[in-house]
């Protein structure tokens, strides 16, 4: 390192050689004088002093590094972007919002003084400016939309007559029902106010003296009895965050209807997308009989309302839920076949070929036919994201550009970021660009262009190469998608890969195009025999899926992962997708040490709901297999299957009266564990029934552990954890590791954002 100028070292009477073309600095700053103090010390720091010259050091070889690598800078704005609103969720308050602006305001300052007047630092002066505002736009995107749209849940339970204006109704004939989205007024100080209830079949039926269901759509005024309950936080540590959810959407409540419903004004009679969206649905599943029409009507509409759960949860365990979520495999179906059809009809007329460019007039009636199937399926986050980037790829083949790119993955994710930035929390935002990332990473590597690129040989050896690569192309997005599935759903299917190299030229190249063509010939009464190759081909999907989510071994299922851990898992990812050439091979670093931290992930002994109802203990079998002793036996499929998920067991939970290990009275459940080094001792309410004090003392006294769903007194004193009603309004659910001692809670997450409801903020 170069010691400053003055100093004592080996180079202290060396002469310093100006680089050409660049001013000495040091005569320039002593021509300066004691008029121009800052420009000379800014020209002293820029030149002299060992830290200028370490960052001037740094900054070469960040330079070299990025001419090397194939830096691409748009992606990874995108990502300084993700990184401003991801930021957001995990800061706790707003001062932590406003410190994270400054900051980041603050490093452009930097940069911008830093290297003022060095031309050859440019590209690291502009990268660190840019990622400085990009990052602090972010944090300031999902700030406003937060405000803008956010909706405080109302107080407690409670049952109100209300009368509201219907905004959107949901079709949900699997679970006989319909949700009506409502707004309406405060009673209590008339403001307006957005609910979501659930209505059942048999009474929609009879609502306004058994009209058509019909008019309950969208623009209907009702009169109806309602229970609400505020938006329910996470029930446990990494379960769903449905009051998030609701926070966004500008639900300040969720309940049921109670009686009948009165219409006060029925719909109107226009029909609008949602109406049409709604009979398309009833239309086709009218034309396919069963679980493949109910397949069939979400890949026309988009209504999944009507699928079974045995069937949606093969899709699940088979890695095929994607098929069902309309996103970039059905809208580029839709794109595709418009642009090519338009591009060969259109080519059969010569005075239009001569006189109109065919691939901007195909890329035309894509886009149209985009942008209609994109509305129609309820514009949901994945298909305008779908839809913005076929757009971006039907623009790069009207100019004859290179259609596929990482540069138009990121402008369709920074264009649904700054409509939705809240969507990049979801499960849908991060899977749906993962695939997308690992597709066009991986067909613009060189080893996969040169496999496939065009060569004298058979057509047998050419389809080969293409289904090899369909099912490498599989096994790589399923490798991307595997560490957030287990993030959000604590489940993945390990067998994706293979179900994917059969389903999705089934679903692309047979079942869609057959259920437009059964569409099309529908209009002039000839579409029977299409949609009997539909039925086909679909129950032939769900032969698929079940097969495959029936195979031993066919689900893994996992604890909840650390935040750490997702971020290693992402940064690696995004590495080995974004750079090229060796340096992207830097990206198994972070993957790897994400896997043994995944693999470490230690599975919670206790598991405490939000309320203190529900609590789960896991157990291990002699034969090494996990089971769960659940306090209560709940009718909650919700409780059951949160439990189930987080403590990484598949068999059906076991009550605790029903284990030999403990011992249950009407009031409370006591058992002990032998976790670590010590045994602990638990002591379970069942009820809400008092107990004498002095009892209940004694009791506390000699467990370390206490769980109970009302307020406990004083004088119950476990050795190390009371979670009564008091604790858990502040910490939410509770998940306990005996052996390290660790506690964690659904608080540490949640910070001061305004959906959290905790009393402890």
């Amino acid at each position: 390192m170069a010691e400053p100028e003055g100093g004592n070292g080996p180079l202290a009477n060396t002469p310093i050689i100006p680089i050409a073309g660049e001013p000495d600095s040091s005569a320039e700053a002593a021509r300066a004088g004691p008029s121009r103090p800052r420009e000379a010390a800014a020209r002293l720091w820029q030149r002299g002093g060992g830290l200028s010259s370490a960052a001037s050091a740094v900054a070469t070889k960040v330079e070299a590094f990025l001419a090397g690598a194939g830096f691409d800078r748009a992606p990874w704005l995108a990502v300084v972007f993700v990184s401003g609103i991801l930021s957001w969720f995990a800061l706790r308050n707003e001062w932590q919002w406003i410190g994270a602006i400054a900051l980041s305001l603050f490093v452009v300052l930097s940069a911008v003084a830093a290297w003022r007047g060095r031309p050859e630092r440019d590209h690291v002066r502009t990268a660190v400016i840019a990622c400085g505002l990009v990052f602090a736009a972010g944090v300031s995107v999902i700030w406003l939309r937060s405000e803008m749209v956010g909706a405080q849940p109302i107080e407690r339970p409670m049952i109100e007559r209300v009368q509201g204006y219907v905004l959107e109704r949901d079709d949900q004939p699997s679970n006989d029902r319909i949700r009506l989205t409502l707004a309406v007024r405060d009673a209590a100080n008339g403001q307006g106010r957005k609910i979501r209830v659930n209505v059942p079949l048999d009474v929609a039926a009879r609502a306004s003296d058994g009209q058509a269901t019909g008019t309950l759509s969208e623009g209907a005024v009702v009169r109806m009895r309602v229970r609400l309950m505020p938006p329910a936080s996470p029930m446990l540590p990494g379960a769903y965050d449905f009051a998030r959810a609701a926070w966004f959407k500008g639900l300040s409540g969720t309940g049921s209807v109670l009686g009948d419903i009165e219409i006060v004004e029925p719909a109107p009679q226009t029909s609008g997308i949602a109406a049409m969206q709604r009979a398309l649905s009833a239309h086709v599943r009218d034309r396919v009989d069963g679980s493949a029409g109910t397949i069939a009507a979400a890949f026309a509409s988009g209504d999944r309302g009507a699928i079974a759960e045995k069937d949606e949860d093969a899709m699940r365990d088979a890695g095929l839920t994607h098929l069902l979520a309309i996103s970039g495999l059905h809208v580029s179906a839709v794109i595709a076949a418009a642009y090519f059809i338009a591009l060969k009809l259109l080519a059969l007329f010569p005075a239009i070929a001569l006189r109109v460019r065919l691939p901007v007039a195909a890329a035309a009636f894509g886009a149209l036919a985009g942008i209609a199937y994109t509305l129609l399926t309820g514009a949901q986050v994945p298909t305008v994201r779908s839809c913005a980037a076929a757009m971006l790829v039907l623009i790069a083949l009207a100019l004859g550009r290179e259609a596929l790119s990482l540069r138009m993955v990121a402008a369709a994710a920074v264009f649904v970021l700054l409509l939705w930035p809240e969507s990049v929390i979801g499960p849908s935002f991060q899977m749906s660009f993962a695939a997308v990332l690992a597709i066009v990473a991986l067909h613009s590597s060189s080893p996969v262009k040169a496999f496939l690129a065009p060569r004298e040989e058979s057509w047998s050896s050419r389809a080969g190469r293409r289904v090899l690569m369909l099912f490498f192309t599989g096994l790589v997005i399923e490798i991307a998608l595997m560490p957030i599935v287990l993030f959000h759903f604590h489940r993945a299917g390990v067998y994706g890969a293979f179900a994917n190299v059969l389903a999705i030229p089934l679903v692309t190249f047979i079942s869609m195009p057959l259920i437009a063509f059964a569409l099309a010939f529908d209009l002039v009464g000839l579409g029977a025999p299409f949609w009997w190759l539909v039925e086909r081909s679909l129950n032939l999907l769900l032969s698929i899926a079940h097969i495959t989510a029936s195979q031993p071994g066919a689900v893994k299922l996992m604890p909840q992962m650390s935040g750490a851990t997702i971020a290693l898992f992402v940064g690696g990812g995004l590495w080995l997708a974004l750079w090229s050439g060796k340096a992207r091979l830097l990206g198994f670093v972070p993957a790897a040490l994400a896997t043994t931290l995944l693999m470490a992930t230690p599975i919670p002994d206790v598991l405490i709901g939000r309320e203190g109802r529900h609590v789960g203990i896991t157990i291990e079998n002699e034969d090494g297999s996990r089971s769960l002793l659940s306090l209560r036996d709940s009718r909650s499929s919700y409780s059951r299957d949160n439990l189930l998920e987080l403590a990484s067991v598949q068999s059906e939970p076991i009550p605790l009266a029903d284990w030999e290990g403990a011992r249950c009275s009407t009031e409370f459940c006591t058992i002990n564990l032998e976790r670590g080094d010590r045994e602990w001792s638990l002591l379970l309410a069942r009820n809400r029934d008092l107990i004498e004090e002095r009892a209940l003392a004694a009791a506390c006294e000699r467990a370390d552990i206490v769980v109970a769903d009302r307020f406990l007194p004083r004088s119950c004193k476990p050795r190390w954890l009371k979670a009564d009603r008091s604790l858990l309004l502040q910490s939410g659910g509770l998940a306990l590791n005996l052996k390290d001692q660790q506690i964690v809670s659904v608080a540490e997450s949640q910070g001061g954002h305004g959906w959290w409801r905790g009393e402890g903020d």
